[in-house]
């Protein structure tokens, strides 16, 4: 007695699943990148915004850090100031408001970001 199966449906499909992770894996690090760039470039009109601004020392310092590719594995951003005095700006003191010009930046990118990860998650379905 034995049961009969064709696996070529399966391995079919799972030749196309592995391209198209590839596919989407892709763009959706292309989108990840632009957002981390989009943050920074946000980040850093709102300390001007926020007035925030006093040697530029802290604008100068805000930068992105992106590692690994995204396409095959694991992709990480890092937006933000590498002054000291950065976190007292943003959170505020017990004799200053703060002024969350990261969290702000960040905020305005949440959307855009999903929608798009939500377009090619369409497109390569």
């Amino acid at each position: 007695m034995g049961i009969e199966f064709d696996a070529s449906t399966v391995v079919a499909y799972s030749t196309r699943l592995s391209a198209a992770g590839g596919r989407v894996g892709a763009k959706g690090s292309a989108v990840f990148r632009k957002t981390i760039f989009d943050i920074e470039a946000d980040a850093k009109m709102l300390i001007e915004a926020y007035d925030a601004v006093d040697t530029g020392d802290m604008m100068n310092s805000t930068t992105s850090t992106i590692s690994g590719d995204g396409r095959t594995g694991e992709i990480t951003g890092e937006v933000g100031p590498t002054v000291d005095y950065g976190l007292y700006v943003h959170e505020g003191t017990s004799v200053m408001p703060g002024r969350p010009f990261l969290a702000d930046a960040f905020d305005r990118r949440v959307t855009p970001f999903e929608a798009a990860l939500a377009t090619i998650a369409e497109t390569e379905a």
